[in-house]
């Protein structure tokens, strides 16, 4: 494999990775103040109506949200195995494991949408067929809006997790990283690992109510 070089704009590797390394820590900083905002509006929400937010709490599928947090955990475990490999000149193994995390990233989806295709035929899905008993739903009703918001805006980073993955995947099976080189495969694990970390604030917020006492 031939030596990496630095693209033209850099001096060497070095600066690049650096570059890199702080690209994607600006923008994890945005993505922060975007799920942040999220659960701040749910933390005052669920302040005012304590008593409906259990109750839409005990409406979800916890059996299928803890196996999608098994999932994800696991598919963080394989990237940042991944990430090591390549460090190590292992591009094999890298591409391996990072196809891996991503079929687990896909089996994550799958089971997020059978869980809103549950949720909906026990129309639990605002301004379409919601239902929920009289004394609770207002607060309910405002859960399920936090729920659908914060959970389709977290499948959307999965999604395009599974994309960045695939193609580090193809790169690493490619030699493409090395001990002196790895910085877009970096970049990709600390995303992923962003991604599985919003997941588990958005597990106890949203799967935990009214379970936990």
């Amino acid at each position: 494999m031939p030596e990496a070089q630095p693209a033209f704009q850099f001096a060497d590797l070095r600066q690049q990775h650096e570059a890199a390394q702080l690209g994607i820590w600006t923008f994890l900083a945005s993505e922060v103040l975007l799920f942040g905002g999220l659960i701040l509006a749910y933390s005052v929400y669920r302040y005012g109506y304590s008593a409906d937010f259990a109750a839409a709490g005990r409406e979800t599928k916890i059996v299928i949200g803890t196996l999608n947090t098994a999932i994800l955990l696991t598919s963080s475990f394989l990237v940042a195995w991944a990430v090591a490999a390549a460090k190590f000149d292992l591009n094999w193994l890298s591409a391996v494991l990072l196809v891996a995390a991503a079929i687990l990233g896909v089996l994550f989806l799958g089971l997020k949408g059978y869980e809103y295709r549950e949720e909906y035929h026990e129309h639990l899905v605002p301004g379409i067929n919601f239902h929920f008993e009289a004394p609770h739903r207002r607060g309910a009703e405002l859960f399920f809006i936090f729920y659908y918001v914060a959970t389709g805006l977290h499948a959307l980073h999965v999604s395009v997790g599974i994309a960045v993955l695939l193609v580090i995947a193809r790169a690493a099976r490619r030699c493409a990283y090395s001990s002196q080189y790895h910085a877009p495969i970096t970049v990709a694990g600390l995303y992923w690992h962003f991604v599985d970390v919003v997941w588990i604030f958005l597990f106890a917020l949203i799967y935990l109510p009214g379970r936990s006492g």
